[in-house]
């Protein structure tokens, strides 16, 4: 009632926002705080131009919608609210610290179709590649900009298809500046696949984009949900071209081959990054030139492996 009687007064709506930051501790207090979130967002779209409104409003609902995932609770986050988000992003455009509370906050919520369905509406798309191209160093932000497009592209509902593609080199961008960070990795090889299953790559992206997922795998081997989001990005570039196939197998710095030998023999305990390998394998017999080199390399002995271990692969 307070901050519905003082809505145009700022002071009062950041008092209120620090008031309720005090019992997020509580987790008795989680029912009741669900029910600010929409009162929070108001607040941070009437007064857009305060950044600690906006640093404190977004900290907030970063904490309520961690609690409710935890506690296995819906927030329900509608188009309203949804845009009041967009439209923080779009006024604090180059405030470093804001965007990665945003961006985390709007890959928290795109995890739920129907809030992903809202994204869609208000048009996050070209603001998520406009933030990653300014913020390209920034892992946090990286990673969670990554996440968004994922949940986006990897969806039945249609999204525009030029937009998507405009988002391949700037996922690219942020595979290749952060090879090193495997948790930024594991999520761009993610919208890496999501894109290309979406058929956003072009021809002239086929090969690039073979060699990068290829030294995402070498340089990130030990981590199974990357090997497993690289194989099956991989694969569905096989699929698409002959191009990728022929680099997978020819590629400078080795083989695609035996990085495939050498990740299953790290994760054959792993179901889920021997099925992605099992995909990968099934895309590289359909070219001739790799089938000729899986059996000079004795693929056929590690197919047979994975056959006994998995007879249902």
């Amino acid at each position: 009632e307070f901050m519905q009687a003082f809505w145009d007064i700022e002071e009062a709506q950041a008092k209120a926002i620090q008031h309720l930051a005090s019992f997020v501790k509580d987790k008795s207090a989680l029912p009741y705080l669900l029910t600010f979130t929409e009162s929070i967002t108001f607040a941070m779209k009437t007064h857009v131009d305060s950044l600690k409104l906006q640093v404190d409003g977004c900290s907030l609902l970063l904490d309520i919608l961690s609690q409710a995932l935890e506690q296995d609770m819906v927030m329900a986050l509608d188009e309203q609210v949804i845009s009041s988000l967009l439209n923080t992003v779009r006024k604090h455009s180059e405030n470093e610290e804001l965007l990665s509370l945003v961006c985390t906050l709007l890959m928290m919520i795109s995890a739920s179709e129907v809030a992903a369905e809202n994204l869609r509406k208000v048009g996050v798309i070209p603001d998520i590649l406009t933030i990653l191209r300014n913020f390209l160093h920034n892992e946090k932000i990286c990673l969670s900009c990554c996440g968004v497009l994922w949940s986006l592209a990897v969806s039945e509902n249609n999204v525009d298809q030029a937009l998507l593609k405009s988002a391949v080199p700037v996922t690219s961008a942020v595979l290749q500046e952060h090879l090193q960070n495997g948790t930024v990795t594991e999520y761009s090889c993610s919208a890496l696949w999501a894109l290309s299953l979406q058929g956003c790559l072009t021809e002239n992206e086929y090969e690039p984009t073979t060699a990068l997922l290829l030294d995402a795998l070498r340089i990130n081997l030990e981590r199974p949900v990357l090997v497993k989001n690289a194989c099956l990005a991989l694969a569905s570039l096989l699929r698409l071209s002959e191009i990728s196939a022929l680099r997978f197998i020819t590629d400078s710095k080795g083989s695609g081959i035996n990085l495939i030998k050498d990740a299953y023999h790290l994760h054959f305990d792993h179901p889920e990054v021997v099925k992605s390998i099992c995909v990968l394998i099934n895309e590289m017999v359909q070219y001739d030139d790799v089938v000729l080199d899986m059996l000079s390399q004795e693929m056929e002995e590690l197919v047979s492996e994975i056959k006994c271990r998995f007879p249902s692969s």
